[in-house]
């Protein structure tokens, strides 16, 4: 029996992806030296590979599913038109216009603001 690290990452690939007839599959055409199978080592890895990412991408979108957030939406696609909201208001609240004006204040405290009655 040879060690190839391709045919190794096969079947590494292989067992993550919970394929393990097919990954005692492979290392006996290991350890049989097939050269067929050793041709065909990339295009299986290539394969493998792509397999893991679509399970991946998967998972991730069942997960955002499950959690129920929020569809991502802009001003860009909300229809004005049908809508009784103020278009220019809702923009200038946007573009944070009402921040332009704004002055620092002060807050009293309660000790400042507290009377003494004798």
């Amino acid at each position: 029996m040879r060690h190839d690290p391709a045919s190794g990452a096969v079947v590494i690939m292989l067992r993550s992806l919970k394929m393990y007839g097919m990954s005692q599959a492979v290392t006996d055409l290991i350890e049989q030296g097939a050269p067929a199978f050793d041709a065909a080592v990339p295009i299986l890895s290539q394969l493998l590979k792509a397999e893991l990412t679509e399970r991946e991408v998967r998972s991730i979108a069942y997960h955002l599913k499950v959690a129920r957030f929020p569809a991502y939406k802009d001003l860009s696609g909300f229809d004005f038109a049908s809508s009784e909201i103020n278009e220019a208001t809702v923009r200038q609240l946007h573009r944070c216009e009402f921040l332009e004006g704004v002055r620092p204040i002060r807050a009293a405290t309660s000790s400042e603001t507290r009377r003494r009655y004798w």
